[in-house]
């Protein structure tokens, strides 16, 4: 997933941006309200979410998510010190998706990065029209469970349908391993790590489409839409 950091202070940006890229994260970093509102403009939907300091030193930060948000639906989280709940509602109403209060756990804020994309995925799929998905030579019929390949129908069990439903919904964003575990399986990632790469595996062999499914070594798996 591409992700904007907005944070002025250079030595917690590099320390975040750091953990972010362990996790997966392609992170472009702005130092003001200026550089995230250009970042935003030539690829308004380049980026899965957007970390907004509120503290900026060229524009208030609750002003710049409103800019963002005239100009694309990328999620947003505040990120700030003001803990109060006048601040925090003000923020939603702007049209934040989320508001985290400093100092923050990191594990908590890479959580609510995940549940607002998945939030996200999911408002993306009911947008699709009818519940179709097509990718290249494979269409996905979110409603009746239905995968095919060259018009031919293809058998998957319910965790490999989901499997790769929860892929196909993001093409190119990479999922981490934890996440689709706890998406797919509902459970933790402890002894379920040779579960996920079997029905990898599967689906490949199953769609006869072995580059469909990326590994990210490290970090987990991403689709990679095949051509038409």
């Amino acid at each position: 997933m591409r992700l904007l950091l907005v944070e002025d202070d250079n030595h917690v940006a590099a320390a975040l941006s750091a953990v972010l890229t362990r996790h997966g994260f392609d992170v472009t970093y702005a130092r003001n309200g200026e550089e995230a509102l250009r970042a935003l403009i030539p690829e308004s939907d380049g980026f899965g979410v957007v970390l907004l300091d509120l503290g900026l030193p060229d524009q208030d930060g609750y002003e710049v998510c409103g800019k963002i948000r005239k100009r694309t639906s990328t999620p947003v989280i505040m990120v700030t010190a003001r803990s109060d709940v006048r601040s925090r509602i003000h923020g939603l109403n702007l049209g934040a998706d989320d508001y985290v209060v400093k100092p923050y756990d990191t594990g908590e804020l890479l959580a609510r990065i995940h549940a607002v994309s998945r939030r996200t995925a999911h408002e993306e799929a009911a947008q699709t029209a009818e519940g179709l998905l097509h990718l290249g030579p494979m269409r996905i019929e979110l409603p009746t469970r239905q995968v095919s390949v060259d018009g031919s129908v293809v058998q998957l069990t319910r965790k490999e349908f989901d499997l790769l439903a929860l892929l196909a919904q993001r093409p190119g964003v990479v999922f981490r391993r934890e996440q689709i575990i706890s998406e797919v399986w509902q459970t933790s990632w402890e002894g379920t790590g040779r579960t996920l790469e079997v029905h990898v595996a599967s689906l490949r062999a199953k769609l006869r489409l072995p580059a469909l499914i990326e590994t990210v070594r490290g970090v987990g798996y991403r689709l990679v839409a095949p051509a038409t």
